[in-house]
């Protein structure tokens, strides 16, 4: 548990419940709209501007991290972060540009896997090559294109080269099966779907062929689906497949002089503004929504959260990254491949799903390789990186940061919908300070906790929930305005449905959520979605899906089913039922058959009581 939690670059993608939309609406031809972006009240009460020319590297070596961050004042529950620093106007596309002319030979990409290594100035020529390619092949910008597959060095040059055109990237869970996979397809309308043959069981295209039959006999580039009329693109990453274009042809087509002038054209009508990721999260309700996000909110996300790990202050021999996180999870993508895009440092890719041993491996090869010791590495074990995600027991940062001598470990903590990250640790924090908190506010963000039943601030280390308003704010959920709506009010106050205190010194501690939504091992797991399943089964009444407690995981799935009058099944039906319909992370672990469930006077089940009843029952 100590390695997992030692090497994983935060696990916080995903994020835990909750929406940080900044946007009041959107819609489906939200694309071509120019947004404004949120900005924040000064401590002088002015405005902050963003001058055009400021650039990534400018911030990134000028800017000093505070030692103290913002007080609370009044005894409130309320703190905003430091600004005085500006905030950064450029696209994810301008941020390589500066990068790549800036340190040139720098390693910018390691996978280890699949045995490739970029410099910052190959990794943008290639990327270059990829973005036209999209466009060559009749995509254009605001097209959503869906990334479905492990990590890869196809997911990084694939989430590049989208910013790079305007076209949406659309982060698929690697592990989705054809219901799943459908509904976020038709969701977002996607025009293009990019993934590998398979990886491990999961064979990619027969599970695409079950919802689009139509791939194996149409043209590529020329799909025409019944069940997905959006879809028009199939690419394969690594091996010819019927009605798909190669991953290599694409980028192949776009190395043409033609192309890539088509390419700088189209980037002179991108904004910083513009959506380029949707990534799907529950949100208020059990049903998946996809959080939309700009280049300003990744962009700087990962700026602020460098400047707070004081990447600015490493050497460039230090600037090394192990990220075994999931690059389709929102701290892989902005933490990952934007933080070190931003700084110059190098992402290093150990396995295509986290692998501890295989992230261990890699720190001692690219330490006592030609390279030398980074931002993960010291002569011995790692001292520095990101825990986050699902909430970390206090014993275990304990047992990180003594035993393993991982003094600069900080704890984060964010939503998908944040960009993700809006508390984190100083590295200098004590220890006491990371295992009993999530961390203190990071510039450009407001905080507060509310007293629900009063619709007051909260007083300071007294429960509530928290809300959160910033740049970092996603634009919204995509084509649910009013979903949007419930989750951000007028004032642009996102409401997290987490339970969190304050205390004097502004350190935020997490205590509980106010929705059912289970995270287990760092994955969001909405319990109305299972309940949906398990009453396809013919011989289930009805269920009730809750998360219990799990030294390991976080917590683990339970489901509690009443079977129809008459019935009969065992655990092991249930389980089998699951497989091939629903992600593998999803199936419950625990299986409980039940007569009854826990009722408050009006009939609604105590979804708390149902938990603490399962807990005693498994002895947990």
């Amino acid at each position: 548990a100590a390695y997992v939690g030692m090497l994983r670059l935060g696990r916080m993608c995903a994020g835990s419940p909750g929406v940080l939309g900044a946007r009041a609406a959107l819609s489906r031809s939200w694309q071509g709209a120019r947004l404004p972006a949120v900005r924040f009240l000064s401590a002088r009460g002015g405005m902050e501007t963003v001058p055009s020319s400021f650039t990534a590297s400018a911030a990134a070596h000028s800017r000093e991290v505070d030692h103290m961050a913002p007080l609370p004042a009044g005894g409130l529950s309320y703190v905003q972060g430091c600004t005085k620093n500006h905030l950064i106007s450029k696209t994810v596309g301008r941020c390589l540009e500066a990068t790549a002319q800036r340190v040139p030979e720098r390693e910018a990409l390691v996978v280890l896997h699949e045995n490739v290594r970029l410099t910052f100035a190959q990794l943008k020529e290639e990327v270059d090559k990829a973005a036209s390619g999209l466009l060559s092949i009749g995509l254009c910008k605001g097209d959503r294109l869906g990334m479905w597959g492990p990590n890869s060095y196809a997911w990084v040059l694939i989430q590049l080269a989208t910013a790079q055109a305007g076209i949406i990237l659309v982060s698929v869970n690697p592990a989705y099966q054809p219901t799943e996979l459908e509904y976020v397809l038709k969701k977002v309308g996607c025009k293009a779907l990019v993934f590998p043959k398979q990886f491990k069981t999961q064979q990619y295209y027969n599970i695409l062929k079950q919802i689009c039959p139509e791939v194996e006999n149409a043209q590529p580039g020329a799909l025409k689906s019944q069940r997905l009329p959006d879809l028009t693109t199939v690419i394969s990453v690594d091996a010819p497949l019927p009605g798909t274009l190669l991953l290599d042809e694409v980028v192949a087509a776009g190395s043409t002089k033609q192309h890539l002038e088509q390419l700088q054209h189209i980037q002179q009508f991108l904004s910083c503004h513009d959506p380029i990721n949707i990534q799907f999260t529950s949100g208020t309700t059990g049903s998946p929504k996809g959080a939309t996000l700009s280049h300003y909110n990744i962009v700087n996300n990962s700026s602020i959260l460098g400047e707070r790990l004081k990447l600015h202050k490493k050497t460039p021999e230090q600037l090394r990254m192990i990220l075994p996180s999931p690059l389709y999870h929102c701290l892989g993508s902005v933490g990952g491949t934007m933080m070190c895009l931003m700084y110059g440092a190098t992402l290093i890719l150990a396995s295509p799903v986290f692998n501890g041993k295989k992230a261990l491996e890699a720190i001692s090869k690219e330490r006592w390789g030609r390279f030398l010791p980074g931002t993960s590495c010291s002569p011995s074990l790692c001292d520095s990186g990101v825990i986050a995600g699902s909430p970390a027991p206090p014993e275990l940062i304990r047992a990180i940061i003594n035993k393993i001598n991982m003094k600069d470990l900080v704890v984060a903590y964010g939503t998908t919908e944040n960009s993700p990250v809006t508390f984190s640790n100083f590295p200098e924090d004590t220890v006491e300070q990371k295992a009993e908190s999530v961390g203190r506010i990071m510039p450009h963000t407001e905080a507060r906790i509310m007293n629900m039943e009063a619709g007051m601030l909260a007083e300071l280390n007294t429960p509530g929930e928290l809300c959160i308003r910033g740049y970092c704010v996603m634009l919204g959920y995509w084509g649910e305005p009013q979903k949007t709506e419930e989750a951000v009010d007028q004032d642009k106050w996102y409401r997290t449905g987490d339970i969190a205190t304050m205390n004097e010194q502004g350190f935020c501690k997490i205590v509980g959520r106010s929705k059912d939504m289970i995270i287990r091992g760092g994955e969001n797991i909405y319990p109305a979605e299972l309940e949906d399943f398990f009453h396809t089964h013919p011989k289930v009444q009805e269920v009730q899906v809750v998360g219990v407690k799990d030294d390991r995981m976080g917590e683990e799935i339970c489901a509690c089913i009443r079977l129809k009058d008459g019935e009969e099944t065992t655990v092991e039906e249930i389980k089998a039922f699951c497989k091939g319909k629903i992600s593998h992370f999803k199936i419950p672990r625990y299986i409980v058959f039940v007569t009854n469930y826990p009722l408050t006077v009006s009939g609604k089940i105590q979804k708390f009581k149902l938990r603490e009843q399962m807990e005693r029952h498994l002895n947990l």
